[in-house]
């Protein structure tokens, strides 16, 4: 089924549906609601990859500035905290507001745990750019292989 030029896969409309669901099962009642109903998703959205030494996280934060970010990690979890505030200059009458505002929470689950004291975070162009060092644990270690004899 194709509908605008966009292909319906429904195996991602499920996970998408899946995710939606538990992401609202587990948040804090009242926390980015208006986000999370105007686009069906989690704010801020983010992206998840790593390397041999670190994960790293992509939040988009449009309009937010760094002291409105509360960022912790504990573990292999790593809490956003933030709050966009409401343009309260601006006397008119919306038609359409579809940029949420007020308080947010962000729990990600990451794939193994990190050095939290050596996370760092910047912040360009309403791109948070996390940089969570792995703990030497779960970083991958590249293992000698002896040539010998095996019958002991």
């Amino acid at each position: 089924m194709v509908m605008r030029g966009v292909r319906f896969n429904p195996v991602n409309q499920f996970r998408e549906e899946l995710d939606r669901l538990v992401t609202g099962a587990f948040s804090t009642p009242g926390v980015a609601t208006a986000a999370r109903m105007v686009t069906g998703r989690s704010f801020p959205a983010i992206n998840l990859w790593e390397n041999g030494e670190s994960y790293f996280i992509e939040a988009e934060v449009p309009g937010l500035k760094a002291e409105h970010l509360e960022i912790s990690v504990v573990g292999d979890e790593l809490t956003l905290k933030g709050e966009r505030a409401a343009d309260e200059q601006l006397k008119a009458t919306y038609h359409r507001r579809e940029r949420g505002v007020g308080s947010f929470v962000r729990a990600i689950k990451l794939p193994g745990e990190v050095d939290a004291d050596r996370v760092e975070a910047s912040l360009h162009d309403g791109i948070l750019l996390l940089t969570l060092p792995k703990v030497e644990a779960v970083k991958p270690r590249k293992i000698k292989v002896n040539a010998g004899d095996i019958s002991g």
